[in-house]
């Protein structure tokens, strides 16, 4: 079955770490491109993430965004690195001592501020348990999200189906309306061409007359494109019920669609099989349309 490329999904969900919210939309590409917008507690997971949604979609630009508002029911315990701030510490009397070797005075020197302290990276932690249970409530939320998304780019990719087999069945029905006319159609070329030599008064042998008039009906024949216009219908629908990604393949099948198309049309010696090729080339890129949209 195929799949849409648009789509959009949302859920949440609270703990001891917060609240977070994961919103998931997407669009049509070319490949799949994802973006990320991720809070700072939760840059470590954007590579891990990157893996999880190639292994559910395909195609298609998706934005990925997560939000995090932490918890009011309880306050987070800060814990300090000892280590840390003592190799800060003894940095800053190295260099003390060092400007007193040079004859620089304290007033050169800005007293240590213990905010700035706690602002140096890695002096403040946060618990190593909280820090676990927020990124598996990520990773869960996420693909849970993902999934959501999937199955909306699916129910997406139904309706758009129900369009292309309409559309089908409309250019099936265009196609068997030229093969049931062709007899028509050559007994009426066969018969201008007798009235033509009429009017000229021309006495022409009659072999001679059925080589000229199989020589019209050669160049006019149109039976080849119209096999092949079956036969494109025919694989459309087969990569439709396909496991696999379709909207390249069915984008290659409409510009061949449309070449058959463009051939029957230079073809024509009558009127109403230029009206139906243009018809049909209507149809045809209404498909083309809509398998943009495909994964």
């Amino acid at each position: 079955m195929i799949s849409s490329m648009t789509g959009f999904a949302r859920l949440e969900q609270s703990g001891s770490y917060g609240q977070l919210t994961c919103e998931v939309r997407s669009v049509n590409h070319r490949y799949l491109e994802p973006g990320f917008r991720l809070p700072e507690e939760l840059r470590a997971l954007e590579s891990e993430l990157r893996q999880t949604l190639a292994r559910e979609l395909r195609r298609g630009k998706v934005d990925c965004t997560i939000h995090l508002r932490g918890s009011h029911e309880a306050e987070r315990e800060l814990l300090v690195d000892d280590e840390a701030v003592d190799r800060l510490l003894a940095r800053s009397r190295d260099i003390t001592e060092r400007a007193a070797a040079k004859g620089l005075g304290a007033s050169h020197l800005s007293s240590i501020d213990p905010i700035e302290v706690l602002r140096w990276p890695g002096v403040l932690r946060e618990q190593a348990t909280e820090t676990e249970s927020l990124h598996a409530a990520c990773r869960q939320l996420f693909v849970a999200t993902v999934r959501q998304l999937a199955e909306a780019r699916h129910r997406e990719g139904e309706r758009l189906q129900e369009l292309i087999e309409q559309r089908c069945v409309a250019l099936a029905e265009l196609v068997t309306s030229v093969r049931t006319r062709l007899p028509e159609w050559r007994q009426r070329w066969r018969d201008k061409l007798r009235e033509r030599l009429a009017e000229l008064a021309v006495q022409v042998d009659a072999e001679r007359f059925e080589q000229e008039v199989a020589l019209i009906l050669q160049r006019a024949d149109v039976d080849e494109e119209l096999d092949r216009l079956d036969g494109h219908l025919v694989e459309i629908r087969r990569v439709m019920t396909a496991t696999e990604a379709a909207g390249r393949r069915l984008d290659f099948l409409m510009q061949e669609l449309n070449r058959e198309a463009n051939t029957l049309s230079s073809k024509s010696q009558e009127l109403d099989t230029t009206r139906i090729a243009v018809d049909m080339k209507v149809l045809i890129e209404q498909m083309r349309e809509q398998i943009q949209n495909i994964e």
